[in-house]
């Protein structure tokens, strides 16, 4: 494993991916399942982290998981991913699902994800990854809100882990 410092742009890893939404993607409302909108939200965001990271990703979490609006049967579902942030195997990869109004050429944000992606070989041993180059003001708004999403994490991970440790039988204390 190589620790060469190189960095890839946001532009060089964004990914799209459309659907159509059809009866058995739905409820008995005719609303997309809640899952498989998350589904589609993590393979659309491991398609941006594989391309930035040139490599096999694995999801680590999903967090700040918004639905906003139903996406109905029939409606286009537009998905658009795009690193926000790369440290030295993991990746913070934000996603933005929206519905195209294909008439009025118009769209409709429906949820948002911020998802946690690590580099892995064939092995399933961590890679490093390339670093972030945020180009636009909006990308290094994106690079900082990252960090700050980062350090959350961080201490909620911490708090769990204190919080395992006082469990007792199955309760907790």
């Amino acid at each position: 494993m190589s620790d060469v410092v190189f960095g890839r742009t946001v532009a060089e890893s964004q990914a799209e991916r459309s659907e159509i939404i059809f009866p058995a993607d739905s409820n008995a409302l005719g609303n997309l399942f809640g899952g498989r909108l998350m589904q589609y939200i993590d393979l659309v965001g491991a398609m941006a982290a594989s391309r930035h990271a040139r490599a096999i990703v694995v999801t680590a979490s999903m967090d700040h998981l918004d639905f906003v609006a139903p996406v109905k049967v029939g409606e286009l579902l537009i998905l658009k991913a795009s690193v926000n942030r790369a440290y030295r195997t993991s990746m913070e990869v934000g996603v933005r699902a929206m519905v195209e109004d294909v008439r009025e050429q118009k769209l409709r944000h429906v949820s948002s994800a911020y998802l946690t992606f690590v580099a892995v070989d064939q092995a399933g041993q961590r890679l490093v990854v390339p670093a972030l180059i945020p180009e636009t003001e909006h990308q290094k708004r994106r690079y900082e809100d990252a960090a700050r999403r980062r350090e959350m994490r961080s201490e909620e991970t911490q708090r769990k882990k204190e919080m395992r440790a006082l469990q007792v039988g199955g309760f907790q204390v």
